[in-house]
């Protein structure tokens, strides 16, 4: 597994398509933060989009989409001085899972969200900037135009499993919206998705998630991507904001705890399967990096799973 996928699998991600949204003439939705990962696909017509905390209004035509990674009021609108109307209210009357607002139809709007195990999310979350847009036309954005296009047609149509396909699509519209963004702005990504734009980091960090029980040295690492130890350690401290074996602890913490979550597994076993040489050993590591013992974290998400 590559890194991303390997992330994006620990964190469980679940997609939900929500309610479209139809609107013409003058309009203006606004929205309350949202919990998870938000995205909005501009199907027909075109609109902005203001962003809490964002200076500058963001222009949306046909065949563009955004995401919005972090909890900020946001408002969808025709024009700068239309009067805005809460989205509660708008999609209060939805019909046959479509909204509208002003009058006509000379936007379309499709959309939804992506949830992860709450654990765990800012591994994705803090590693990415508070916007993310896409706008058409762009370079190897053909995939994520198909899914797009593919996904509007099963929610019109309703064909037999249409909800889990949309599911599925709207997966390949993250991974691929997330591909590109790292293609057209490296620089605005941080952590670990920082890391998979430099060759040589991010051999080491394929290198770490393939075989993260492995006693790595940095040595090793550098030899996986081409590079010199003292190279690598520089190039990974840079990019990812750590050293390579602080990330490595940091990953095995994270693969111990969905075990702890999900798992009857033995801490002792946890312990063998994710690089540490004894239970002791793993309990120190998972106390230094998450404040509480195996046992007590474990204890602490099976009393909440009950309750």
């Amino acid at each position: 597994m590559d890194p991303l996928e390997d992330v994006l699998d620990l964190l469980e991600t679940r997609s939900h398509l929500s309610t479209s949204l139809i609107a013409g003439g003058r309009w203006a939705v606004r929205f309350d933060a949202p919990l998870d990962i938000k995205f909005n696909a501009v199907r027909r017509g075109n609109c902005r989009l203001d962003v809490e905390g964002h200076n500058e209004p963001i222009a949306l035509a046909e065949g563009d989409c955004y995401l919005l990674t972090r909890p900020k009021r946001f408002t969808l609108r025709s024009d700068p001085d239309a009067p805005e109307l809460d989205a509660s209210t708008v999609f209060a009357e939805a019909e046959h899972g479509i909204a509208r607002t002003g009058t006509g139809d000379d936007v379309l709007l499709i959309g939804g969200r992506f949830t992860f195990n709450q654990p765990g999310q800012d591994l994705l979350l803090t590693s990415l900037p508070p916007v993310i847009h896409l706008p058409a036309g762009t370079p190897h954005a053909e995939t994520v135009e198909w899914a797009l296009t593919v996904i509007e047609r099963e929610l019109l149509l309703r064909p037999v499993a249409s909800d889990l396909v949309t599911q599925h699509l709207a997966m390949v519209m993250l991974v691929y919206v997330l591909r590109l963004h790292l293609a057209r702005e490296p620089q605005s990504v941080s952590g670990w998705l920082a890391g998979m734009t430099d060759p040589a980091v991010a051999a080491a960090l394929t290198s770490l998630h393939d075989d993260p029980a492995r006693p790595w040295t940095v040595a090793e690492l550098a030899r996986a991507g081409s590079v010199s130890r003292s190279t690598l350690a520089a190039r990974f401290k840079q990019t990812v904001g750590q050293g390579p074996l602080t990330y490595l602890t940091q990953w095995r913490i994270h693969l111990a705890s969905q075990k702890l979550r999900k798992s009857d597994e033995t801490i002792s076993s946890i312990a063998r399967n994710t690089g540490y040489g004894s239970e002791s050993a793993m309990s120190t590591a998972f106390k230094r990096v998450t404040g509480i013992s195996p046992s007590a974290y474990r204890k602490q998400h099976i009393l909440g799973a009950d309750t």
